[in-house]
This record gives structure tokens, sequence and C-alpha cells, in this order.
């Protein structure tokens, strides 16, 4: 079968929006009734972003299968609406080990194993392979792979991973390639000039590297680019003037699809690519692409109309708000449940260690603002995170919006969050903790799940989708109901402690009730407090499945709570 490939590669500057136009290409593509997957290539060693800070690199996006991926691939899934594997997310590091261990089985035949022609050749199967595993609901091999590839051109770590793609180029053919560049026009000074000569230096290095880009997508101001400006990168870049495109920032993410689409990027990958003459299309995919365009366009459409008495206001409280990527998926997961329910979404970011003693005396403006935001918050969300830091600030958080009736959602430690403090302050156990902040507890209310390895941290967690059963009596359960009242739901976890199953009785006597646990009965999965308009603790990471036209319902509760139309939705269920 005739393979489509799309690369998009950035240049100029880092962090540059490839993820989102690779995203936004792949959806219109999908949008025209083809099959479409995705590769993200990190060119840093790990071997996966498991054990990467959120402030070094932002989230950490898990998989179906467990596999712990760059947060790019969260895009993706939700653009697209597929299920990805681990595999979709190729690193150095798991190149090299691919080829080293090779390598010592002896595979190359007593051969000097060199990046070319081994790792450069490991890199194109690799890619080759992934490209035919199914990803929707069809079961079938994708027609087209968007492939990201991470960092910026010229970066030294990304040299092998070029040249891969060089050679890929006429390993698959020149009308099954195409390459989609993302560079940067700034306007500088006060006179609002654009200029072109990064996007002319950034082309000039691709080019000199073997690889052609047949579009150039230039990131701009709002403003757009000017004729003048798209007819001197066309002169300067070897382009012709439709193949510029002026991808200007947008009040919404979700936007650029649209503007991608209006500035012929289908119509281009189309002749290109010679779909019509190499790819069937089936008509029923064809009707469901049309669906889902028209579904998307009322989706942003809506967005325009809101108006400033539709606000919501969120707390999220965490500990890596420094760098809002750390939250991208839970973010998205708000965006798509105030999207759905017709609400404009605000975002009080609250650090936990704000919220502490210790920052009231050491700063007290800090203090003050962070309390400020959070009682005025209509609701409040306690996020995941690893390690002692911010975590009495989530606890202060927790207790606030259960005694003030404030709508909360714990997601992972917040979850965990939750108990920790029911536990102090309503069961007689001032000295609750969990043994990940307080190895020396005397009252460990969370503890070490007892088949995580204690030595090593990467890939050892609890990971992946994951059952979790509605416990029977729980038909009244509010997040039963959001969930659609079934007995069981699938979600993705991603932790390594649990919340102690002897002390389940004693929590439950004093109204935290356990509504969800996994299919041993053994491990608590879904908190929910009674006599609270929405008190929702989760183990797992619902924000990892969300999707702009599906929004996760623990999200969807949070706003309708929020907004005091939760009883009414439900009614109408």
């Amino acid at each position: 079968m005739v393979k489509k490939y799309v690369l998009v590669s950035g240049g100029v500057i880092s962090g540059i929006g490839k993820g989102i136009i690779a995203s936004s290409t792949g959806l219109l593509l999908k949008t025209m009734g083809l099959k479409v997957t995705s590769i993200k290539i990190d060119p840093y060693l790990n071997i996966d972003a498991g054990t990467l800070s959120p402030l070094d690199h932002g989230e950490v996006f898990v998989l179906n299968d467990g596999g712990e991926v760059d947060l790019d691939l969260g895009n993706y899934e939700r653009y697209l609406d597929v299920t990805l594997t681990r595999a979709n997310n190729i690193t150095t590091g798991k190149i090299y080990r691919d080829v080293i261990e090779r390598e010592r089985k002896g595979d190359y035949l007593g051969k000097t194993v060199q990046v070319v022609p081994h790792i450069t050749d490991a890199i194109q199967d690799w890619v080759e392979r992934v490209a035919t595993i199914p990803v929707d609901d069809s079961g079938e091999e994708p027609d087209v792979c968007i492939i990201e590839l991470g960092g910026t051109v010229g970066d030294i770590e990304s040299a092998p991973f070029v040249e891969a793609m060089r050679q890929f180029q006429f390993r698959v053919g020149h009308e099954n390639f195409a390459l989609i560049h993302v560079s940067l026009v700034p306007t500088i000074g006060s006179v609002g000039e654009q200029k072109t000569k990064p996007t002319q230096a950034s082309i000039r290095d691709l080019r000199g590297l073997g690889l052609t880009p047949d579009l150039i997508a230039c990131r701009c101001e709002k403003t757009g680019l000017d004729e003048g400006i798209r007819a001197k990168i066309s002169m300067f870049c070897h382009v012709q003037p439709n193949q510029v495109l002026a991808v200007r920032d947008c009040n919404s993410v979700y936007h650029v699809p649209e503007l991608l689409r209006d500035q012929g990027l289908v119509d281009f990958l189309w002749k290109r690519l010679n779909i019509d003459q190499t790819v069937t299309i089936s008509p029923a995919l064809k009707v469901k692409g049309d669906e889902m365009w028209k579904k998307w366009n009322d989706l942003t459409s809506s967005q325009e109309r809101l108006h400033d008495s539709d606000v919501v206001t969120i707390a999220l409280v965490g500990k890596y708000t420094n760098l809002q990527d750390s939250y991208a998926s839970v973010v998205k997961a708000l965006e798509h449940a105030t999207l759905a329910l017709r609400k404009k979404l605000v975002i009080k970011w609250i650090e936990g260690t704000d919220l502490e003693p210790e920052t009231r005396t050491s700063n007290p403006v800090k203090y003050h603002n962070a309390w400020t935001d959070l009682c005025a918050a209509q609701g409040i969300l306690v996020t995941g995170g690893f390690g002692r830091r911010g975590t009495e600030g989530k606890v202060a958080a927790a207790k606030w919006a259960r005694e003030q009736k404030i709508p909360y959602l714990g997601i992972c430690l917040g979850l965990q969050i939750a108990v920790i403090e029911f536990a102090r302050n309503i069961c007689g156990m001032p000295g609750a903790n969990s043994i990940e902040l307080d190895e020396n507890t005397t009252t460990p209310v969370v503890v070490y799940m007892p088949e995580i390895s204690k030595t090593h941290l990467g890939g050892t967690m609890r990971l992946g989708l994951r059952p979790t059963e509605f416990q029977s009596g729980t038909e009244n359960s509010v997040i039963r109901k959001l969930y659609g009242g079934g007995s069981t739901v699938l979600e993705r976890h991603r932790h390594r402690y649990e919340v102690n199953p002897e002390l389940i009785e004693r929590f439950e006597a004093k109204g935290l009730q356990f509504v969800g646990k996994d299919e041993t009965g053994q491990r608590m999965e879904i908190v929910e407090l009674a006599d609270h308009p929405y008190f929702v603790g989760v183990q797992y990471h619902p924000e990892l499945l969300t999707r702009p036209l599906k929004p996760s319902p623990p999200f969807v509760g949070l706003i309708l709570a929020a907004t005091g139309e939760l009883q009414k939705h439900i009614s109408a269920m």
C-alpha cells in the first residue's frame, strides 16, 4: 500500500508551534476521508519522557499502552481522535538502544556501526513500521503519516534525524513525501516592520542539509503577512507565493485548522502527493470527515460568540505553574468542557507553596493574592505531581473547598490530598500523610503500591489504560451518572502511591465514599464526598482522554457544579 508522509520541521526558535500545525494538518486531511497517524521525533537521549521534569519539558503524556511520551502526542490524539502507541514517539535514546542491542546480538555481521547508515536506517525503518499501525476505529492501516521533527533545524541533536529524512524522501518517492517548514516572521520596532531574514536563514540551513520545503508556515502576529513580505519569502526561499502560509496568532489554537484550510493547504497537499490517483478513499470515511469538520466549525464559532456573562473561573492549584505546558492536557480538558457547555474559561494559576503559612511570612503579597484567587474561584482543581513541595498548600485548598462547599476535582495526587485533608480534619488523624511526603509518618493514609519498584523510576509506575469499577450501591453517585451510569470506565493512569486500603472503612463511616475501585476491589480509584455540590477525586488522569468534541466527564461535572447547573444537567440525562 502506498503511504504518504508529511514532515513538519521548525526553524529560528524552539516552541514555534510545530505540534499544532502538524495536528491541524492531520485533522484537515482526516476531514477529507483519509486515515491519518502521527509520529513525534524527540532528539533527546532519554528513552522516553517519563523521568523528565514538567518544568523542563512540559507535561508527560501517557498512552493506553503505558507509554510516557511528549505532550505533542496529546495534541495528535485530541485533534485526530486516534489512539497512538509508545512507538509513535521516537527519541535518540530509543534509536541508539535499538542499534546497540542489534550490534551486541551480531546483527551487523562484524561491520563498523556508524551514524550513517546504521542510525539513519534504523530511524527510517522505525518510521515505516509505525506508519502502518492502525490508530482509529477502522482498524485499517493509515493513508498518511504526519511526522513532527522536534527541536530546531541546525541543532546538533537533530542532525541524524534530518539526514534520515533526507534519505527517506528518496526511499518512499517524491510524490509520497512532503515537507512543511515552520518559521518565524518577527515584527520589529515601533513601526511594526516584518522581517524575513530569520526565515531566509532557516530555509538556507534546511536546504543545505538536503531538504527542500514544499510549504513554509510563517508564524506572525495577528495582522498576518503583508503581501510584499509573502512575495519576498517566495523569491528568496525558492517557493511559489501560494506555498507561503501565514500562521498568525489566533484567539484559540482551535482556529488554526481553518486558517490553514483557507490558505489552500489541503488543495496543495492533495496535488503534491497525488492523492486522487494513489489513494482510495472510503465514501463512509468521507461522510464521517465532513461531519467532523462541521462539528469542528460549530465548536470554534460558538467559542467566538461567548460573552463575559458566560465566564466560569477555576482555580488550578499545582506545583509546576511557572510553566503552563506542565498542565497542557488539564487545560485542554477544561477548555473542552467549557466549550461543550458554552462557557468562557478563566483559569487562576495558583502555586501550592503560595497558600502555605511560610509564604505569609516570606512573601505576604504573594500569599494574599493566592488566597484571594482561591476564594474567588467558582471551582477548584488540584492537579497531580511528585514530591513534598507545595502539598500543604494543596491540602489547604482541599479543606477550603470541602468546608465552603466549593466544587472540587482532585486528579491523582489531588485525590490523595483530599483523603489526607479528610483524615486530618474529620477522622481525627492529625498526623495523617502520604509515605511519599513523609517517610516517617505514623499515620500513612497514602502508601507505596507493593508491586512498584523503589529503585528504578523510569517506566515503573502503574501506567496506561485500566478499568475502574463502580461499586454496588453507587447508582446515585454524581460522577457515575456523569459517566453515563455504566458499571465500568476505562481511564489512563500514572502513579506509584495509593490510598491505604486498611483505612477505607474508617473514611467511609465519616462520609467519604470510594465509589470506584480497580478490578480487584483493593485499589481506590474514585472518591466522592456526600452532602457536597461536587467533591470528586480520581486516581487516574481523565485529562488524557479528553477530546474537543468529547469532553471528559469529571471536568464536565466540575464546570457544571461551578456554574450551578449540575443537578439540572443530571436530571436531564
